[in-house]
């Protein structure tokens, strides 16, 4: 049985703890620049949209160029059914069904092109904060997740967890038995945090712990 926590999160839950400067083992100073190189070197580089975009314009343009040099020849390919385009075209009204569905189509391709560029993907890597933007470091997500599993079973009385990555929030699913659900789940957002403090991650994320009894 699955008991979520109330809704209240402390102030910390929101990210990473940060570690005083002048303590042993302290995180690095935080740069900007530093932190922005680490996320550009990790985020996807939409390679298969971009190559597909770029072999359809460049089919396209070979198309073009060959129908041009053919017809200022005196030879026209005529691969592309002219005749019958400018008839369809000039015969056509735009308020036509199939004009309409072709625009649409058109219209939903290029959204999706332009919304596969824009939004930023899921990170092959966790990046962690250096200090240095000459030096970068990346977790991979299943160490990053396992790495706070072990911190939530290291909570006296967890038998085992599960963390798992959704966007900016941890998710941690820690399973006990006979304990009070709120201050467990604190006592394991609290072990949690203190790792993510540890690791340091360039972006910050969240703590959503849901204690799940066992008998």
């Amino acid at each position: 049985m699955t008991r979520p926590l109330p809704s209240e999160e402390p102030e910390e839950a929101r990210g990473a703890v940060p570690v005083g400067a002048g303590e042993p083992g302290a995180a690095p100073p935080r740069d900007k620049g530093a932190d922005r190189a680490a996320v550009r070197a990790f985020r996807p580089q939409r390679r298969v949209p971009a190559i597909v975009v770029a072999v359809l314009l460049t089919l396209l343009g070979l198309l073009v160029a060959a129908e041009t040099i053919s017809a200022l020849a005196g030879s026209p390919l005529r691969w592309l059914p002219y005749d019958r385009m400018l008839a369809w075209a000039t015969t056509t009204p735009w308020s036509d069904p199939l004009f309409l569905t072709g625009a649409a189509i058109v219209a939903l391709v290029g959204l999706a092109l332009l919304v596969t560029a824009l939004v930023p993907g899921r990170p092959r890597m966790v990046p962690v904060r250096t200090g240095d933007p000459d030096l970068i470091i990346g977790v991979r997500p299943k160490s990053f997740t396992r790495a706070l599993e072990h911190a939530a079973e290291e909570v006296p009385g967890v038998r085992s967890a599960h963390a798992s990555l959704r966007g900016h929030t941890v998710a941690v699913t820690p399973a006990t038995s006979g304990w009070d659900d709120e201050g467990f789940g604190r006592a394991v957002r609290e072990a949690v945090l203190t790792r993510l403090a540890g690791l340091d991650p360039v972006e910050p994320y969240r703590v959503a712990v849901n204690v799940k009894e066992r008998r």
